[in-house]
């Protein structure tokens, strides 16, 4: 199947080649240095601690992004609080579905720290632009270099050990620039095994290798206009999960785009950046190093998307505007085939994604007004048409007779916030209102097992749409040697989509002990606390402190699952000339609001310590850093609230990373 898809691949870029139109404007000298494929607003996907964090442990530093762990890679993104569905997670605003029904591929396992320049992440309705959402965005930004550099060809390697999990990574970037011409490449290989926990045991099936690699070429049309055309390759093999009944022995992803992107001189427009895009990803899980398992199981998954983004940005003195068109065309399919102890025979056969067709296209604008010098009004929204199929619809007629083939909804969204920016402070305050569709395999899914609750689980594709609506906060101070910001949120989501026991069914795992179907709850509410403090103790001393608290409820005040605890952390960092020094605590309280009916059991308190020196020179023209450190200093053993199965997480880990910059 991805052989098939990669030649769809190269004919998409074809046709997109050939279908641009060159525009030729006057030269500028000015506009000369602005014309890039995108705007170069890099920050090192890196966090104070460690220099070498993976795109999840990254995002793990942001106060309103949990994980769901089933294992050590490819974590399941949580933002403000929910679940994956309810947010929209993008490459440069293209749509990627996983191929897993498990939710063991997102899409921030697909890329590298390497190849990407930085991380969006939007809160609410504020994160609409890409699509319908109602937790917010995250969307991945690949590395672009800018046209016309002095250095010509520039980059960096990096290299490391882990010791807990005996974890060796390698990562390779390169650029080259001219006038009319650049081209952006990136490797990165990681390998580790099965990591052992706070008591020194080994936590079987936590190995796993991955290979990304990825090119971007991009070509000044004219002195206003450039072609970009990119391509990511990802695979990941003998990836295992401690917190699941099987394993993944294969997943591999090709994902391309390419863009046109104009700039205007002068009047309204400033900008029209279009973009094609095709990515496919196939996803094969299977329980053969499971022996203990009576039947064995293969579930293998297949994702293949195309679609369109263009983007408008507006600007005239005090107002700037951007207008998106979003539209693609999703295909998930996913198979159960179940095997007696002779696989050569097989019992069962069926679809968990019976073949699923789902298609988009939305409008989103985003408008800003500048009342005064110091103070903004936001205004934006966005209208969208969802349309799914069920090519097998018979398996989703087993529990709703009657059910349709097709399920068209339109998916509404607007929000509105007010900033002022005063001389040591600044606040903002917003509302919003958004409804999404059920996913994939809420609306279509069949007998997917959940291994946390051990119930099987089966969609309903007459599920009415979620709809959001939200408040949000946020206050800051900020000194010559002192910042402090409060950021708050409440959805009040109507028709929240959880799992309820079934009467009629049976399970099919032999693991499961009965049958959960998706319903919608008359409501749910999420509300998310953040606060957050810097102080220079001294020119070479800083001091940063945060805390976080979530509460989730159900229309009867019961608990919603996976809602993380009060979370805090206190760091110190020390600069002195080539020598840095960092040292972190962090830790959750005892979660107090857990869920049972939902699987969940109460996770006590942990507190873990970190501490980590870099020492960076120049060798020639090599900038060169090099950094050691150690996590969970004190080997805690410790389980978190969102560790699947209560899986331990790893104990004391001592690293070691060389960066080479040319």
């Amino acid at each position: 199947m991805l052989k098939v898809n990669i030649l769809i691949v190269a004919s998409a870029i074809s046709l997109a080649l050939n279908a641009q139109e060159r525009h030729s404007l006057p030269d500028s000298a000015k506009m000369l240095k602005e014309v890039k494929v995108t705007a170069q607003q890099i920050k090192k996907i890196e966090t104070d601690l460690k220099m070498n964090v993976s795109v999840d442990e990254f995002l793990a530093s942001s106060q309103s992004i949990s994980f769901i762990k089933r294992g050590a890679y490819a974590w399941e993104p949580q933002l403000n609080n929910m679940s994956i569905e309810r947010a929209t997670l993008t490459i440069d605003g293209m749509h990627i579905f996983g191929a897993c029904t498990d939710k063991m591929d997102p899409v921030t396992s697909y890329v590298e720290s390497n190849n990407l320049a930085t991380i969006d992440i939007r809160s609410g309705q504020d994160g609409g632009m890409n699509g319908a959402t109602l937790a917010g965005s995250i969307d991945l930004k690949r590395r672009v270099t800018p046209f016309g550099l002095q250095q010509r060809f520039q980059g960096a390697y990096q290299a490391g050990f882990e010791s807990n999990n005996q974890q060796v990574f390698n990562l390779g970037n390169v650029a080259y620039s001219s006038n009319r011409f650049v081209a952006d490449a990136s490797v990165a290989y990681r390998k580790a095994q099965s990591y052992t926990d706070g008591d020194g045991k080994e936590v079987k099936h936590s190995q796993y290798s991955k290979f990304n690699s990825s090119l971007a070429l991009a070509y000044k049309t004219s002195p206003l206009s450039s072609l970009r055309v990119d391509a990511i390759f990802d695979q990941a093999n003998d990836v295992g999960y401690p917190a699941l009944p099987m394993d993944l022995w294969l997943s591999r992803a090709i994902i391309t785009s390419a863009s046109y992107k104009q700039l205007f001189e002068a009047g309204l427009i400033r900008a029209w950046d279009t973009k094609l895009y095709f990515n496919a990803i196939e996803h094969y899980m299977d329980d053969t190093t499971r022996p203990e398992n009576l039947v064995h199981m293969d579930m293998p998954g297949w994702s293949t998307t195309y679609g369109l983004v263009s983007k408008v940005t507006l600007k005239k003195d005090d107002y700037s505007s951007e207008i998106q068109l979003n539209s693609y065309n999703n295909l998930s399919i996913a198979e159960m085939r179940m095997y007696p102890q002779d696989r050569s025979e097989r019992t069962m056969f069926a679809y968990s994604w019976p073949w699923v067709t789902t298609r988009f296209t939305g409008i989103s604008m985003k408008n800003a007004l500048s009342i005064s010098d110091k103070s903004t009004i936001n205004l934006g929204g966005s209208l969208g048409w969802n349309y799914n199929r069920s090519k097998y619809v018979e398996f989703n007629r087993i529990f709703h007779p009657g059910a349709p083939q097709s399920k068209s909804r339109i998916l509404p969204a607007v929000h509105a916030s007010y900033d002022l920016r005063l001389t040591n402070f600044d606040f903002s305050l917003g509302t919003g209102y958004g409804q999404r569709a059920p996913s994939v395999s809420e609306g279509y899914g069949y007998y997917i097992y959940n291994s946390f609750d051990r119930y099987d689980y089966v969609g309903n594709p007459d599920l009415s749409n979620e709809s959001s609506y939200e408040a949000n906060l946020s206050a800051g101070y900020h000194s010559k040697k002192l910042s402090v910001k409060a950021v708050a949120n409440y959805f009040h989501i109507d028709n929240y989509i959880i799992g309820r026991i079934l009467s009629l069914g049976s399970p099919m795992n032999y693991q499961s002990v009965g049958v959960k179907g998706y319903t919608s709850l008359p409501y749910g509410t999420v509300a998310n606390l953040a606060l957050s403090a810097d102080y220079a103790v001294s020119s070479d001393l800083d001091w940063k402190g945060s805390i976080t608290y979530a509460r989730g409820k159900d229309n009867q005040g019961g608990n919603l699952p996976f809602i993380r605890p009060l979370s805090y952390q206190t760091s110190l960092h020390y600069k002195y000339k080539r020598l840095g020094l960092q040292t972190l605590l962090n830790g959750d309280l005892k979660q107090e609001h857990y869920s049972p009916e939902y699987g969940e059991d109460q996770t006590p308190a942990y507190m873990l310590w970190n501490f980590s020196a870099d020492y960076a020179f120049h060798l020639n023209t090599l900038h060169i850093v090099f950094q050691c450190g150690v996590e969970n200093i004190l080997d805690k053993y410790y389980s978190t609230y969102a560790d699947w199965g209560n899986i331990p997480r790893m104990g004391r880990n001592i690293y070691t990373s060389l960066k080479v910059n040319f």
